[in-house]
């Protein structure tokens, strides 16, 4: 993985957690609503992996995590950059969610990387 400053590190993780967080928020709202949660349950799944593979790369944090559950993560993570770069492009230039969104858009970026080099692709 490129070498990247721990400005952009502590970010990167910063995003992920808060990603996480706000998912799990979600979740809860929706299972007071009755609301089905088997697409956020996966990308809640996939931002926890993404977190660790990180955590791994960075900070040589043993992860518990399969190669299949590394692809489908994978997968699940490299689909949510197409809504990012949508909302990105809507958003107003030098706006804190215009910030919020290059720096979830990069940490989804390097964990994928992070996948990719784990699992010699």
């Amino acid at each position: 993985m490129e070498h990247l400053s721990a400005l952009v590190k502590e970010q990167s993780i910063k995003s992920f957690q808060s990603a996480i967080q706000k998912c799990e928020n979600a979740r809860i709202q929706m299972n007071e609503k009755g609301s089905n949660t088997t697409l956020l349950e996966k990308r809640l799944n996939a931002l926890k992996v993404g977190l660790a593979v990180l955590e791994n790369a960075w900070n040589e944090q043993n992860h518990p995590y399969t190669s299949d559950e590394l692809a489908e993560a994978r997968i699940i993570l490299k689909g949510l950059i197409p809504t990012i770069e949508n909302s990105y492009a809507k958003s107003k230039s030098g706006s804190p969610q215009r910030t919020l969104l290059e720096r979830r858009k990069k940490s989804l970026d390097l964990a994928i990387q992070a996948i990719d080099d784990f699992c010699g692709e």
